[in-house]
Formats: C-alpha cells, structure tokens, sequence
C-alpha cells in the first residue's frame, strides 16, 4: 500500500542555521508610525501571570476580573551614537554624538567623523536614520551596549529637527510607546544546538523493527546523489533563529523607582519596564527589538485590560 502525505517542516525559513547576531537587521520603511522613534532595545525578564480587569467591547468576560500570561521587560533609556544620511539607498554623510558615554567609548572603536550639522544641506539627501544604544549598565545584567541602526517616522525635516532636539540626550521607552497598544517583538529563539530531524521538523516515529533507526527519515535521496537535496529532513541547527512576534498588547508601561530584586535568574529590576500581553521568544536577559506593529489585527486591536496585580 503506497501512503501519500505532504512533506514536513516548514520552508518560509531556510536557511535553518545560527543567527549571526543578536539584533536583527530591519526594512525600517515598510514601518509606518506616529511616534518619530520606529524602534526600541529591551530586554527579556521572565513571564508571570496578571490578574486584569477585561474591558474589552462584547468580550465574554467583559467587567471581570481574569488571568493572563504576562511577559516583563526591562527597557533601559538608549542615547543616539550617531546620524546617517541616505541617499538613493547609500550612506552620504554621518555625524557622531559628541555627548557619548565613557563605557561606550572603551568597548566600540569610534571612527573619526568630522562632519557637523551646519555642514549638512538637507536638499542633498532623501533619508535620515539614527544609531542608537542601550545604557544597560544601568540595568545590571551587562557593561557592554547594543547598537542598532533605527528608522525615524516624518519627512526630512521633521527627522533632522528630532535629532537635532535629542543628539546627546536620554530617549525613554514611555516616548516610544503608549499603554494598551499594539508591539511587535524582534529577536532570537532560544538556541537548542544540534537535534534530530524528529524534534526538528516533526518527523512521525518508524516501527521500533526499522532497520535503520527510528528517528530519521526512511530516504535521504536517489543514490547516485553527490549532494542530499535541502528538502530531506535531516539533523541541524535548532533555536537561536531570528523570529517576529506580531501585535502584542501592552498592559503597563512603568518606571521601577526603587530595584525590585526577587526575580529568579534575573539580576535587580532598576529601570523603565513594560509589560505585554503573551509571550516573547528567547531566554531571559535576552536583547528584543520593539518596533512599532506592521500589521495590525483588528482582534488583537480591540482587547482592552486594565492592571490588578501580578502574581
């Protein structure tokens, strides 16, 4: 009897390999936003359960109380490195921040950039982004920043006049985002190493009377094959791959005026935090990109929940 069924393991991802750095790269214009910031570098606490008041229009539970899955998220106040301008797709011109901090100064090499503002003609490019990074040495977990290149939401000059307004200043996560919208995550699953193609692509188990093992695929390819086709399911790299959570809600966006310890694994909670509605990939201290959501659900958009406690 000949068994027919569609292959599995999922192709939208392939290369399935190890990541070949923390943050992931962006396409910052397909981004629509209202804030001038597109994105913010947080980092994974843990998840908890919220006791929430449901306030969400025709919900079944509309008025009561109920408990949700939680994710907390220490997000740090980031500082601009530097300003690049674009154009036809290519870097013209950057200024670098002159108010940088002495510990970004010891771990990154900073390259020798003489332009300034009044040596910027506006009418010369199409683009303005930013190169942010994260003070986390206020957070406890590391000394070491993270740098990103971040897009910027308006026209040219409504860009040029944020930069010039915030070069040198704190930018806080409660100017990113506001309490009970929508945020997609951006960042690293948690990395599981080497497995079989079972765990890996969902492989059904062979009869324990298989002669070849039961966790494998029965046929890796015709036998004069000089190399096995991509699309054999076979051992690899599992985790550490770069994912996109859609559309998360935010429950609370919140300031931790004294260090909250207590917290398994994790060091003291010291700066802003947020927490979203869900989960979020990867382990705990985990760098995430926020960014501002792609595609909005109306579901996800209409949830509505208002904070009791944690628990």
């Amino acid at each position: 009897m000949k068994y027919s069924r569609p292959r599995h393991g999922s192709l939208q991802f392939w290369p399935r390999k190890r990541i070949n750095k923390f943050l992931p790269s962006v396409n910052w214009n397909v981004i629509n936003s209202d804030k001038k910031l597109k994105g913010f570098i947080c980092y994974k606490i843990g998840m908890m359960s919220a006791i929430v008041n449901d306030t969400t229009p025709d919900s079944m539970t509309k008025g009561k109380q109920i408990a949700i899955p939680v994710t907390i998220l220490e997000c740090p106040s980031m500082k601009i490195f530097s300003v690049r301008f674009y154009k036809n797709g290519i870097v013209k011109g950057e200024i670098l921040s002159e108010n940088l901090d002495k510990e970004l100064k010891r771990k990154v090499k900073l390259p020798k950039i003489p332009k300034k503002f009044e040596d910027i003609k506006i009418n010369d490019y199409e683009d303005i982004s930013v190169i942010v990074y994260s003070q986390v040495k206020k957070t406890g977990i590391k000394k070491t920043p993270d740098i990103i290149e971040v897009g910027l939401s308006g026209t040219k000059e409504e860009k040029l006049a944020f930069v010039k307004e915030n070069i040198g200043k704190e930018l806080s996560v409660s100017d990113f985002i506001e309490n009970g919208q929508l945020i997609d995550f951006r960042g690293l699953t948690k990395g599981k190493g080497l497995v079989g193609p079972v765990k890996r692509f969902g492989l059904q188990l062979k009869s324990h009377k298989s002669e070849k093992g039961q966790r494998r695929p029965g046929n890796l390819g015709a036998k004069g094959l000089a190399k096995v086709t991509y699309r054999v399911p076979i051992s690899g790299q599992m985790g550490l791959f770069t994912r996109v959570a859609y559309n998360n809600k935010v429950i609370a966006v919140s300031k931790a005026n004294e260090p909250i310890s207590g917290i398994e694994r994790y060091t003291n909670l010291k700066s802003d935090y947020i927490i979203v509605n869900g989960s979020v990939q990867g382990p705990k201290k985990r760098q995430i990109l926020l960014t501002q959501p792609l595609r909005i659900t109306k579901r996800k958009a209409k949830k509505k929940f208002a904070l009791v406690k944690l628990r």
